[in-house]
């Protein structure tokens, strides 16, 4: 059964820090790109993050350049998210996808940016 299980959202104040976790299982997760995507209320779902399957090419979107870092430790089937310098903007519910010829998505968690 494919299982990818964020964790690690919460209330933070503008300026701080969280990291994302993602738990995947039921494929091979090392031969996948690992994405982060983010929703906010009435915006559509975009990309925030991507990691080749190795974990030697990374992107971002240009909204957290310099603030958001994603790795991965495919002997664990983890992938992180690292946010620092969180802003208000950056309050959405945060999705963990795992993407080669087909995708898969977890549940997500929230991030709330407030003071």
């Amino acid at each position: 059964q494919v299982q990818l299980v964020e964790s690690g959202g919460g209330l933070v104040q503008p300026g701080g820090s969280l990291r994302l976790s993602c738990a995947a299982s039921g494929f091979t997760v090392s031969i996948y790109a690992m994405n982060w995507y983010r929703q906010a209320p009435g915006k559509e779902r975009e990309l925030v993050a991507g990691i080749s399957s190795a974990g030697g090419s990374a992107s971002y979107a240009d909204s957290v350049k310099g603030r958001f870092t994603i790795s991965r430790d495919n002997a664990k089937n983890l992938v992180y998210l690292q946010m620092n310098s969180l802003k208000p903007e950056d309050t959405a519910i945060y999705y963990c996808n795992a993407a080669r010829n087909i995708e898969f998505w977890g549940q997500g968690t929230q991030v709330t940016v407030s003071s």
